[in-house]
């Protein structure tokens, strides 16, 4: 008989990944959570508030997903019930009929309004919890692995 050999695994795992992961899946929880009594999930509330922040100018499907580095399925896939719900809307975007900008309906503006002072409160637990320095060091550091082009895919 072959005596199965255990594989020690660190308590701590050293991969960026999987760290990154699992802060994400908890953050998750307390957004979701937060935006619960509004029937939002924090994707789709993040969807929401980009589309605000663009203002007058609705973004496109292909400027949308590119702020939320999102590839275009997975934006789709998550603008659906936004739709159903008649929170969201597409426009053709000018001489291209290619190319749709997504516009914020009324309904969308109340639902987003509802959704901001959900958020704040998960927003100020995350800042009680780790503190406002903490949180913006760690929101900057975030970002710049999210935007940053180098990073890149690689060519196995």
């Amino acid at each position: 008989m072959v005596k199965s050999e255990r594989i020690a695994l660190p308590d701590r795992s050293p991969c960026n990944a999987t760290a990154m992961r699992k802060a994400s899946r908890r953050l998750s929880q307390l957004y979701d959570e937060a935006l619960e009594p509004c029937g939002l999930r924090a994707t789709q509330f993040a969807i929401l508030a980009e589309v605000v922040r663009r203002g007058a100018e609705s973004p496109t499907m292909a400027e949308l997903a590119r702020a939320l580095v999102m590839d275009r399925s997975a934006l789709g896939h998550n603008l659906r019930p936004l739709e159903r719900d008649g929170f969201l809307s597409f426009e053709k975007g000018g001489q291209d009929a290619r190319v749709r900008r997504v516009v914020l309906t009324p309904l969308g503006k109340r639902k987003y309004r509802e959704g901001v002072r959900l958020w704040q409160k998960a927003q100020a637990r995350f800042h009680e919890v780790f503190g406002e320095s903490a949180a913006r060091r760690l929101r900057a550091a975030l970002l710049a692995i999210a935007y940053d082009e180098r990073l890149g895919t690689l060519d196995v």
